[in-house]
């Protein structure tokens, strides 16, 4: 039953496809959701499937991008909405309106991510019980939030993503193992953040490894993040090392959680 429904909210239709890549409207409830899918370019058989969680911008060109190099890995991967319509966000100001909406009501965003979930699950040759999730900032602390809800995953990655939490992780309750990477010299995940949270998935018995770099800040991932750091007076910047290796770190992590 509970399966059924979470069909019934993806209720997925695609609406351009180009080759392994297809845009994708689905639904959680009554919102409608613009998904970006991207199958394997090579692997035969079933694989698994990786969602991707945007940054507090939204699903932009950044998300996609990640989605593609995952397929390039060999997984089924899909670049989801959390705020719904595709909406994205051009000032921190709204970036912040939008991704507050979400973590205040972390039902609906379950909701939102199962609808999701479902709609990766059901593209052809996707492993429905080797699910990953991925995040980025905003995204990094959704996927983490998953994690501790109990969300069906084998593995979970968090990449300059926000600790803090409503939900804390409860023993037995955690299905995913987690990798979380953060910047040493990032401002909105302090060290405070760190200990409080490697304290939490040690009181619940969570495997998880947890990575920090030095010299990094917020959003060390993404090439555009000193740019956008100068234009709008926020601590960003892109750490060319910290990216290499976090991504490397991945691709490790999601071949030992997948076997």
């Amino acid at each position: 039953m509970r399966r059924l429904s979470l069909l019934m909210l993806a209720l997925v239709f695609v609406s351009c496809a180009h080759g392994n890549k297809k845009e994708v409207s689905y639904k959680a409830g009554s919102t409608e959701m613009k998904g970006y899918y991207v199958a394997p370019k090579s692997g035969s058989g079933l694989r698994p499937g990786v969602i991707v969680v945007h940054e507090w911008w939204g699903h932009n060109e950044y998300t996609r991008k990640r989605a593609e190099m995952l397929a390039d890995m060999g997984y089924h991967a899909f670049a989801v909405d959390m705020y719904g319509d595709g909406k994205t966000a051009n000032h921190p100001k709204q970036a912040g309106e939008f991704s507050g909406m979400v973590m205040s009501n972390m039902p609906e965003a379950k909701k939102r991510f199962e609808a999701a979930m479902a709609t990766l699950k059901s593209m052809p040759g996707v492993d429905s019980t080797k699910i990953a999730a991925i995040g980025y900032c905003f995204g990094g602390g959704i996927v983490l939030n998953m994690a501790r809800m109990g969300e069906d995953l084998k593995a979970v990655a968090s990449f300059h993503g926000s600790l803090a939490t409503q939900t804390p992780a409860e023993k037995g309750h955690v299905k995913a193992d987690i990798m979380v990477f953060t910047g040493k010299e990032d401002p909105m995940v302090g060290e405070k953040d760190v200990a409080t949270f490697e304290k939490e998935m040690k009181k619940a018995k969570v495997k998880y490894e947890l990575f920090s770099y030095e010299g990094a800040k917020h959003g060390f991932t993404n090439p555009d993040a000193t740019e956008v750091g100068k234009k709008f007076g926020l601590p960003l910047a892109y750490n060319e090392k910290a990216d290499t290796d976090s991504w490397a770190k991945l691709n490790d992590f999601l071949l030992k959680s997948f076997k």
